[in-house]
């Protein structure tokens, strides 16, 4: 069993992977910079770009991170776990400007119809190089941001992913156009936009998911429906909400227990089965659990149980 996640390794941690992100895209997009001017490759440069933005979106993160993983007080009774979302969410922005303005840069270099410069070797070495560096650095920063759970490292790891999709697309530009198709270059610029564009709209899509309290994945609310179901003590489950917090989640449970148990044996069966999810699951960063008498159910109650049940023998068939 793994230990609660505590906020300050998640500092750390997103601290350490993010002076490392902002050391090796600063070289990375001085290099690009570089071979796209000399070697007259526009994705290049516009690939250069990109990785430029990553040091502004690590530098969000850095922020984002710290601010969350502030303890709770007076004025935020629950902590500050959403500002990763925040984080999330500007960095999301930023992808999707970044993308339409390289797209757009690609748009007026074809729709100029002026003669489009054939791009030297030196801006096909730079692609290779890129391809390389990024792809390590997403399965560095994927890594770290699963062991600590953050949804804001995990949306810097896909930046790289996309950083190394791009210089992908810009070595196939520039390699079409080095063997006489020179408008490659530009079209390369274009997708490599529709590509930042569309993860900057998963990572928004995922952080506003986040915000707005939505339950957690079919798997873990059957894993928990399970956990509760065969404790001892516990008659039946009569209800299950779960809801993200940023990387955590929050569950409030309600349990029917034998109606002629006294308050405090009720609350022992209670406590017990909170201290093992809290233990199960290290980003349930509360359960509130109450007990009901072992009575009838209302209907509504009824059908509600009825559907999550169902809903558990169809995970555990599939």
């Amino acid at each position: 069993m793994q230990s609660k996640q505590h906020p300050s390794t998640l500092a750390q941690t997103a601290t350490r992977v993010s002076i490392v992100s902002i050391i090796v895209n600063i070289a990375l997009s001085a290099m690009k910079l570089l071979a796209g001017i000399v070697a007259h490759s526009g994705a290049m440069i516009s690939d250069a770009i990109h990785s430029a933005s990553d040091v502004f979106s690590t530098i969000i993160v850095i922020v984002g991170v710290r601010i969350s993983s502030k303890k709770e007080d007076k004025e935020h009774p629950y902590g500050h776990d959403r500002m990763e979302c925040v984080a999330s969410l500007i960095l999301a922005g930023l992808l999707a400007v970044t993308g339409f303005l390289i797209g757009w840069s690609g748009v007026q270099t074809i729709a100029s119809k002026k003669p489009i410069a054939v791009p030297g070797m030196l801006a096909l070495i730079a692609a290779v190089v890129s391809i390389a560096v990024k792809e390590w650095m997403y399965h560095y920063t994927i890594r770290a941001a699963n062991r600590v759970n953050s949804g804001a490292l995990k949306a810097d790891a896909w930046h790289h992913r996309s950083d190394a999709l791009s210089s992908v697309g810009a070595l196939i530009g520039i390699a079409g156009a080095r063997l006489g198709l020179p408008i490659l270059d530009p079209l390369a610029q274009i997708i490599i936009a529709l590509m930042v564009i569309k993860v900057g709209f998963d990572i928004g899509k995922d952080s506003v998911n986040k915000m707005v309290d939505r339950s957690v994945d079919e798997k873990t609310q059957a894993a928990i429906l399970k956990v509760a179901a065969h404790h001892p003590g516990v008659v039946r489950v009569d209800d299950l909400r779960s809801r993200t917090f940023g990387a955590n989640f929050y569950v409030d449970l309600e349990i029917a227990v034998d109606h002629t148990l006294d308050i405090q044996r009720a609350h022992a069966i209670a406590e017990s089965l909170h201290n093992i999810l809290e233990a199960r699951y290290p980003n349930l960063k509360h359960c509130m659990i109450h007990v009901n008498p072992d009575v009838d159910l209302p209907e509504e109650k009824k059908e509600a149980l009825q559907q999550k049940a169902e809903a558990q023998e169809g995970i555990k068939k599939s």
